[in-house]
């Protein structure tokens, strides 16, 4: 299928199923260096913040993907089609830290279009961003007790907002999609 650049205006998503059901693929690093880390991802959001339309993500400081946000400027976030759920199983559980995790799936990286972190070519729907905000989750903060339950190795996320540059994607990913 064709993927084709879509305006964040017209942009068309089912976030929550999006985040909770579909899952989307980090990566943060720069392609070109092929210094890169991806990491299966189920909470973030999209929206507009200072005027910029924005993807918002959080990673634990202890995972592998953590090292290459702070390194780099930029990261993606793709969708995949069913097929490929098991690649972000994979994706999502083994540490690149451990071995070549990119080598046991079947998705292949590819040079984004405005930032130096790669998408991939069987992605459905792709989102260029580069960081433009992070602050580390305070528990004292939680205002919801139950949040603390998520945390029982008390390794807090840090968060991230990402000026999206750039979204691909196929045509059901827009208002504009004539099918």
């Amino acid at each position: 299928m064709a993927r084709s650049r879509i305006e964040f205006a017209d942009l068309r998503l089912r976030p929550h199923y999006l985040w909770l059901k579909q899952w989307l693929l980090l990566t943060a690093g720069d392609f070109s260096k092929g210094d890169f880390n991806s990491m299966t991802v189920g909470w973030g959001s999209f929206g507009t913040m200072w005027n910029k339309p924005f993807a918002q993500i959080v990673v634990r400081p202890t995972r592998y993907t953590y090292g290459f946000l702070e390194r780099y400027d930029s990261f993606t976030l793709c969708v995949f089609p069913e097929p490929f759920r098991k690649d972000l199983v994979t994706l999502g559980t083994k540490s690149g830290r451990d071995g070549d995790k990119m080598a046991e799936v079947k998705i292949t990286p590819k040079a984004s279009t405005l930032i130096a972190a790669p998408g991939f070519t069987e992605a459905e729907l792709t989102v260029e961003c580069r960081k433009i905000y992070s602050s580390d989750f305070e528990p004292a903060r939680f205002l919801d007790a139950r949040i603390e339950k998520q945390y029982p190795e008390k390794d807090y996320h840090r968060v991230y907002f990402g000026e999206i540059s750039a979204i691909f994607g196929e045509p059901q990913y827009s208002v504009n999609d004539k099918e």
